[in-house]
């Protein structure tokens, strides 16, 4: 079969090349109690022990300046049921817009830290900032997990996809989620040493 002809991307476009991704809910609270949610496409998991996930958000956010100095926030997983608050909290600006009340969703108290997690999200991970990596035009944050959980029946060392439908970011205003099948390759034989 021959192979498909490479065609250049733009380099504005780049990232895209490594979409869909799982898309996040981050809550973060101020000195002042000012609490925002910010949707996310850019996290990730970046150690086991300690437990650590990754968060890049670009300095013009206000989630940006809250959790540099407040140094907390949470990592809320969504449903594709709440898909249209997710792209909701992503287009509007904490700064004029209450996002838990127009969205609307619903805060609940977080078990460790002073960011709330949101009702509707399906597992939480709450995280003390350990270190901010400027990176371009954006800040990685990077936080050790302190609490993690999940809503009973869904997740067993990995997420139950015929329970659970993750909203995946494929670009702009588009998402999808996966189907009920999983595909299950076989192992690798072991090479000879």
């Amino acid at each position: 079969m021959p192979q498909p002809r490479k065609v250049e991307v733009k380099a504005d476009s780049a990232t895209r090349l490594l979409h869909p991704r799982n898309t996040v809910l981050v809550t973060c609270r101020g000195k002042r109690s000012k609490v925002d949610i910010i949707s996310l496409a850019w996290s990730m998991p970046v150690s086991h022990e300690p437990p650590m996930v990754a968060i890049s958000i670009a300095p013009r956010r206000l989630s940006h300046r809250i959790i540099r100095e407040t140094g907390e926030f949470v990592v809320n997983v969504p449903t594709i049921d709440i898909v249209k608050e997710t792209l909701f909290c992503g287009r509007v600006s904490g700064r004029t817009h209450d996002k838990f009340k127009e969205a609307p969703l619903a805060r609940l108290p977080a078990k460790k830290v002073r960011p709330p997690i949101i009702k509707e999200c399906v597992a939480h991970l709450e995280c003390e900032l350990r270190k901010k990596v400027t990176t371009g035009d954006h800040t990685l944050f990077i936080g050790k997990v302190v609490a993690s959980y999940v809503n009973e029946g869904i997740f067993d060392n990995g997420f139950k996809i015929d329970r659970m439908k993750p909203v995946f970011h494929i670009g702009g205003d588009d998402f999808a989620t996966l189907s009920d099948k999983v595909v299950s390759p076989p192992s690798p034989k072991k090479r000879k040493e």
